[in-house]
């Protein structure tokens, strides 16, 4: 390693370590260690990844407030810092250290609402691709049960126990945030963007199983299986029919390649 690295790496390490000293190599024109202009910066690192935090996940910062979301995301960014330099995919840790942070462990759904936030995120920004038209899907009907789906790349899916869809719904718009009512019943999302805007619908049960198998290349017939057995009363219609409506079939055949999920 050359001494440049191990300043950079030395660098990297205090920036997102308060406790850790400041890199000998750092130095001020008048002499001396530049520790006010190094907290500074520092400061302004931490206040720059917060803001992309709160940019990625409005709706878990509206259900705990501005000062909750900014400290938790303080300990994330220090436990969590950035790995890469494009801080277009930074965050993506989150809801994991959402769901072992102990002081939210008084709001059990909030890791989930974010993971769902984090796949409208992935789903913004992913590769596109051409929805497959109705008219191409109803040609292949004789041959349904052994066709293979190739699913649209920025698709990605949210399940949860807790209804994370609905809190997400309540809480996204503007105005006070309501109270959070819960039935007991876990939600399901698909999230998918075709063309301009993301879409979040919510799924039945059975389906999130049916499109991770079609995502791993299984065909309709085997998908239907495998949701089946996991799920009584799988509806294989309306799950079909709610992924052509969404744009989140982009291709169909016996050999299709599918997406991975």
């Amino acid at each position: 390693m050359s001494a440049l690295e191990d300043l950079q790496r030395s660098f990297a390490a205090a920036i997102f370590d308060a406790e850790a000293e400041i890199p000998a190599g750092l130095t001020r024109k008048s002499g001396g260690v530049p520790r006010r202009r190094f907290a500074v910066y520092r400061n302004n690192t931490y206040a720059s990844l917060i803001e992309a935090l709160e940019g990625r996940y409005p709706v878990v910062g509206r259900l705990v407030g501005v000062e909750f979301f900014r400290a938790m995301a303080a300990v994330h960014i220090e436990r969590h810092p950035p790995r890469s330099p494009v801080v277009l995919f930074y965050g993506s840790a989150f809801p994991a250290f959402v769901a072992s942070f102990p002081p939210a462990t008084g709001l059990p759904y909030l890791a989930d609402v974010a993971a769902l936030e984090w796949a409208w995120h992935e789903a913004y920004h992913a590769e596109d691709a051409e929805p497959l038209p109705l008219a191409a899907l109803s040609n292949a009907a004789g041959d349904a049960a052994q066709a293979v789906l190739s699913l649209h790349p920025s698709l990605r899916l949210a399940s949860s126990p807790h209804p994370v869809l609905t809190i997400w719904e309540q809480h996204r718009a503007g105005g006070e945030p309501g109270a959070v009512a819960f039935d007991g019943k876990g939600e399901d999302a698909l999230v998918v963007r075709p063309n301009l805007d993301v879409q979040v619908r919510r799924l039945l049960p059975g389906a999130v199983p049916f499109i991770r198998a079609l995502g791993q290349g299984r065909s309709l017939l085997q998908a239907c299986q495998l949701a089946t057995q996991q799920t009584g009363g799988f509806d294989l219609q309306v799950t079909l029919a709610g992924l052509m409506a969404s744009g989140a079939i982009v291709g169909i055949g016996p050999d299709g390649a599918a997406g991975t999920l």
